[in-house]
């Protein structure tokens, strides 16, 4: 039986399970809410997948606007919630203001890092994973153009398309990759409507694949380019089923690990700096039979390849959040 407990008015609800452990761990999904096909439900998976090995159960939020990021996190630690799990960048502020004030409390936040000695930051190497479905990109395109689509105008982002254009000019040094973000404000994460105005002009632009990185925006990415006879490809979760035959593939990002490890860890979780890319299975591209007629047994091969070196450290992928630059494209 779920009891739904008013946090700050009616726009949000926590939901806390009766005969709950006081230790039981949370989760605050951002904006855009749980059920995104994105990030957020990459999260909501790797807590399911917790509490359906383990019996267990726990509490979880939705954010509903800005304002309610510090009191919801608030909230959950006064309720004894242990470990807090939040995803997000934008609860990187709230988090060092707050952590302090629950010393006994472990939280744990998906990209950002938060120092504090009872924060666990978990990172991932998104570059390296573009890098790879830029490759796919590269070698399915034959108008030799191809897209990108970002969510919010942040580093983070611009790091997503940048690892993908490097990608795209491994395979084809001459190809063009254009790139458009959808807004500089948190609801460019949930705006599928704006994500189909873009991939349309895209497409008039020669783009014949366009990767979308953009949370819950990217639903209208990847439906415009169902529609519009082009292909797409997903990002964080594995979005081939939402279109069989058209989402070329998905740029595996593995929110759900980083949730179920932390609540798997409990109250002894592991504070510290925390990096998932492909050397540990933090990232990576999907393969499906939504998707095995577009990806052909070479073009799995040289992505592998480069995977393996990606791993190796023989190839090194520019990271753009390390300066601020991408040598492969031009935002």
């Amino acid at each position: 039986m779920t009891l739904m407990k008013h946090l700050m008015g009616a726009a949000a609800t926590l939901a806390l399970t009766s005969g709950m452990a006081l230790a039981d761990p949370a989760i605050i999904f951002d904006l855009g809410g749980k059920f995104d096909k994105s990030f957020n439900e990459a999260a909501f998976n790797g807590a399911e997948r917790w509490a359906k090995e383990t019996g267990g159960t726990y509490k979880e939020l939705e954010m509903q606007s800005e304002a309610q990021r510090e009191q919801a996190l608030r909230r959950l630690a006064e309720s004894g919630a242990n470990p807090v799990v939040m995803t997000g960048f934008a609860f990187g502020d709230v988090l060092a203001k707050v952590a302090p004030d629950f010393p006994d409390t472990k939280f744990a936040i998906i990209d950002m890092v938060v120092e504090q000695p009872n924060v666990k930051s978990v990172v991932f190497n998104e570059h390296e994973g573009s890098y790879l479905v830029g490759m796919l990109a590269g070698l399915a395109s034959k108008t030799n153009t191809v897209g990108f689509i970002g969510g919010m105008d942040i580093p983070l982002i611009r790091k997503f398309g940048c690892g993908y254009a490097q990608g795209v000019k491994a395979v084809k040094p001459d190809a063009t990759v254009v790139l458009n973000m959808t807004g500089t404000t948190p609801a460019a994460w949930n705006d599928p409507v704006k994500g189909a105005e873009l991939a349309k002009a895209q497409k008039a632009q020669g783009a014949d694949v366009i990767y979308a990185a953009a949370g819950g925006t990217g639903v209208g990415v990847l439906q415009t380019a169902a529609d519009e006879g082009i292909l797409s490809i997903g990002v964080d979760s594995n979005q081939n089923y939402m279109h069989p035959g058209k989402v070329l593939t998905s740029m595996l990002k593995r929110v759900d690990n980083a949730v179920y490890e932390a609540f798997k860890e409990g109250t002894d979780l592991k504070t510290g700096f925390n990096v998932m890319g492909l050397a540990n299975d933090g990232v990576g591209y999907a393969m499906d039979e939504n998707n095995a007629s577009l990806v052909t047994p070479e073009m799995q091969a040289a992505v592998d390849a480069a995977a393996a070196k990606i791993k190796s450290g023989e190839l090194v992928v520019h990271d753009y959040m390390s300066d601020n630059t991408c040598p492969a494209a031009t935002f």
